[in-house]
């Protein structure tokens, strides 16, 4: 076989640019097979099953409408922290049945939207098999207005204009979903404000506030704390009883870490002005996202924040130097009272947590 059989159609006539040239099946080719025969479905043929696949599609959408509804409902009648019709406010039982009828509903929503759209595609819109020779498009204005006229003859075989039942529904499903978005963020709450930018340290500034330990509120002398040490602590008074509306919230903004460094190996004298003969304060709360800090690295005197490896360097004012972090820890100026406990003089300087809370990305 040369070349030039190869580059005509069995017939001897020449094949289209960009079309494969069709050989005779005595050359070893094969004739081309065409299209299968159509095969019309039931919706088709039979005008009733046509209306009810209509129906049916148009039925789906309208069920996903009923989901947005449960979705919505679910935030008043479900609500984890509030009015709950099945269990009591603020408790795990609360949270499970509002997480599952919210769950249920948007479930329904997106589910039957997706079924609609496929049940519309494989019973009522157009299946016919078409081809069509690939040749080179020019920008002429046939060509655009072929284009034009083949999406103008799909809109028409969909149906989508003499249906609507289902177009109705379709736009009552698709539009009602968004209002469903707008319920989680209402939930967002307002935006914090400057309520980051103070913690219950800041009684301090009136008296000075004894630090204590985490787990059982007793107070800390110097003299506890050693070289490679570290203390997870809260200020005195943050009880429950003292503090009942706020109490996790006053607890999470002030948690804090002591330890100790020799001062000879302290980097950043303002930061050593701050502590006590090398007993250092600082936020437990990552500036990266807001994980606690609490591994401590005695050898190196880095503190890691173990969600994304934030390592901040204790003998330099917390100073990040590995990690996504963009700003040092805050630190609670500290001293000690008359019977050797150490105290707190003021609040952290700073706003404390992530610095998308705050504008100090420069520090």
């Amino acid at each position: 076989m040369t070349h030039n059989d190869l580059s005509h159609n069995h017939d001897g006539t020449q094949p289209h640019r960009g079309v494969s040239a069709v050989v005779a099946k005595e050359d070893g080719g094969f004739v081309n097979p065409g299209l299968p025969p159509h095969e019309y479905r039931q919706s088709d043929l039979d005008p009733k099953a046509e209306r009810r696949a209509e129906k049916m599609v148009a039925g789906m959408f309208i069920l996903s409408i009923i989901g947005t509804a449960i979705f919505i409902a679910s935030y008043f009648l479900f609500t984890p922290m509030g009015y709950n019709l099945l269990a009591e406010s603020k408790t795990l039982q609360a949270v499970k049945w509002s997480n599952l009828f919210t769950g249920i509903g948007l479930a329904v929503a997106m589910f039957f939207i997706g079924a609609a759209a496929v049940h519309w595609a494989k019973t009522l819109m157009p299946d016919h098999e078409v081809t069509e020779e690939r040749h080179i498009y020019s920008r002429t204005n046939p060509v655009r207005e072929e284009a034009s006229g083949i999406i103008v003859d799909g809109l028409d075989e969909s149906g989508v204009a003499r249906r609507p039942l289902i177009v109705a529904s379709m736009v009552g499903a698709l539009a009602v979903l968004p209002i469903a978005v707008l319920f989680p963020i209402s939930t967002l709450g307002p935006l914090p404000g400057n309520k980051l930018h103070h913690t219950f340290w800041a009684k301090a500034k009136k008296e000075p506030l004894r630090i204590v330990r985490d787990h059982d509120n007793t107070p800390i002398k110097a003299s506890d704390v050693t070289v490679g040490s570290i203390f997870h602590v809260m200020p005195d008074g943050l009880t429950h009883e003292n503090n009942e509306h706020d109490f996790l919230e006053q607890r999470a903004k002030a948690a804090a870490v002591l330890v100790r460094i020799d001062p000879a190996d302290a980097k950043n004298q303002e930061s050593l002005s701050n502590g006590y003969e090398g007993i250092l304060a600082f936020s437990k709360i990552c500036t990266h996202v807001g994980c606690p800090v609490a591994l401590y690295e005695q050898q190196t005197h880095h503190m890691l924040c173990p969600c994304h490896q934030s390592t901040f360097d204790v003998t330099d004012g917390a100073k990040v130097i590995f990690g996504p972090a963009h700003r040092p820890l805050p630190q609670l100026p500290i001293e000690v009272d008359d019977e050797g406990y150490l105290v707190a003089t003021d609040d952290f300087p700073e706003p404390i947590g992530p610095s998308f809370w705050n504008l100090h990305k420069d520090k």
